[in-house]
């Protein structure tokens, strides 16, 4: 998971493209880059760490051009500690193009041969990003006709480029003296929507970003969603041209997404975040009715920040009072995308403190929008009892995750997974808490799709099921093997 921006502007897109970042920066703290043009002049700049920390004034000084690209990166292949592997990645030929990525890539291994062995291009990282901007440059290579770069050779590399490439991708790429072009995986995994904004006598200015409210704080309108499988050109002087590339495309977003990667106050594919979150506490009251005895309950609290609407839905409609125990310092990091479990486990402290006064001899019901690893779940669970609660109920917003998420989350192996082989009673003792209660996977897919006309989500860490048709064992055997070794 990753977040990316694109915008071209008739004015100095360096500091458009920085405030994007900001807001997106919780999709990703591992590293950060900006690419701009200028004229037919490629212009970047990368480093690690988070929006705020990577760039200088100097920095932003050399990122000249009216067209620009950003991305926050959270790692799912390759290293994180690797600043050659942040984005953008750039090729020279042809024309030069640079290029961002949300997503994950899953025959990785296939392309590589492709590249080497057929394309005759040379890779220097472990990358899926440097294989995707490779393979477009490669198809976009053989359909150039003439002197001049058209939409329609644009399009007709983007429809080889789905047919060779596997996954997730949301991408956007900036090429050198023509355009910003952005395109989506014929399944939509992963978000990208496109907005524009007058400007005046000078025409129209576009913005794609992964999230909705990097148009709203930009003064944008939201033009529409970028469809699976379609791509989207913008040429420097602001005319937009689109084409469905895929052959048989299908919307079939990430639940994850509405979970909690995406900011509560984003619309992606024409569904609230918000009001989603507010759905899936709905369905989960009923779940804990269900299941707890009447009384049992004395106080509702959530882990701040992405489970509270669902946590304050949980209150509402079981009758029960809805207090704030914990109390997070906002300047650690999402301790879910933190990149190693050491890691993780000494921010949960870092970013949390339970206050004993709400916590003290009362039967306390926690909502978590959802249990990974369950490393911040057993410390919030620990800190609960060393803050005098008397009973503990440990609740999930999301249902359990017992399978390996391929398409862009940092989900690879199951043994890191606490509910992968396990019973809910035996997460529970796992976690130290007295009663467990999950979501159930047809309340989490009624939730989030309720009102909308999309029939389906990428839910394969839910139930093991992965939508691209094209994740085998053996491949996800694979994937265990490489992030283990």
């Amino acid at each position: 998971m990753c977040g990316i921006v694109g915008i071209v502007s008739s004015s100095p897109v360096n500091q458009q493209v920085y405030d994007s970042l900001s807001l997106l920066q919780h999709r990703g703290q591992d590293s950060t880059g900006i690419a701009t043009s200028e004229g037919s002049i490629i212009h970047m700049f990368k480093a690690k760490g988070q929006v705020r920390e990577a760039y200088r004034t100097r920095d932003m000084r050399s990122l000249l051009g009216t067209m620009g690209l950003g991305h926050v990166r959270y790692a799912t292949r390759g290293d994180a500690s690797k600043e050659q592997e942040a984005q953008p990645f750039y090729v020279n030929a042809p024309y030069g193009i640079v290029l961002v990525h949300n997503g994950n890539l899953t025959n990785t291994r296939e392309l590589t041969e492709e590249l080497f062995h057929t394309d005759r291009r040379h890779l220097n990282t472990n990358s899926d990003t440097e294989l995707l901007v490779n393979v477009l440059a490669n198809e976009l290579q053989s359909q150039i006709r003439g002197a001049d770069l058209d939409p329609d050779q644009v399009f007709d590399a983007i429809e080889t480029l789905h047919e060779r490439v596997e996954g997730s991708y949301a991408a956007i790429a900036l090429i050198a003296g023509h355009g910003l072009l952005a395109f989506r995986d014929p399944f939509g995994i992963r978000p990208l929507i496109l907005g524009r904004r007058s400007a005046g006598l000078v025409g129209e200015e576009w913005v794609v970003a992964s999230e909705s409210l990097v148009l709203e704080h930009g003064g944008y309108e939201v033009v529409r969603d970028v469809a699976p499988g379609e791509a989207v050109f913008i040429t420097r002087s602001g005319e937009l041209y689109a084409r469905q590339c895929a052959k048989n495309p299908r919307l079939i977003p990430c639940s994850f997404e509405y979970v909690y990667l995406a900011r509560p106050d984003s619309i992606m594919n024409g569904i609230s975040v918000y009001d989603a979150r507010l759905r899936l506490g709905d369905r989960l009251a009923d779940t804990i009715a269900k299941y707890t005895p009447s009384g049992a309950i004395d106080v509702v609290m959530p882990i701040p920040d992405s489970s509270r609407p669902a946590a304050m839905q949980v209150a509402r409609k079981l009758g029960i009072e809805y207090r704030e125990g914990f109390y997070k310092n906002r300047y650690v990091g999402r301790t879910f995308i933190m990149p190693g479990q050491e890691q993780r486990t000494k921010s949960v402290k870092q970013k949390l403190n339970a206050m004993s006064s709400e916590f003290a001899g009362k039967n306390v019901l926690i909502v978590d929008d959802s249990i990974v690893r369950g490393t911040t779940s057993k410390e919030i669970v620990d800190m609960a009892r060393q803050a005098g609660a008397h009973s503990v109920t440990f609740t999930s917003a999301a249902p359990p995750v017992r399978y390996p998420h391929v398409y862009g989350i940092n989900m690879p192996t199951r043994a890191e997974l606490i509910a992968s082989g396990r019973k809910i009673p035996e997460i529970a003792t796992a976690l130290g808490a007295d009663y467990l209660i999950y979501q159930e996977v047809e309340d989490m897919k009624s939730a989030i799709l309720e009102g909308s006309t999309i029939t389906d989500l990428e839910m394969s860490c839910f139930t093991g099921e992965y939508v691209t048709g094209t994740v085998t064992p053996e491949y996800l055997e694979w994937v265990e093997r490489n992030q283990l070794s």
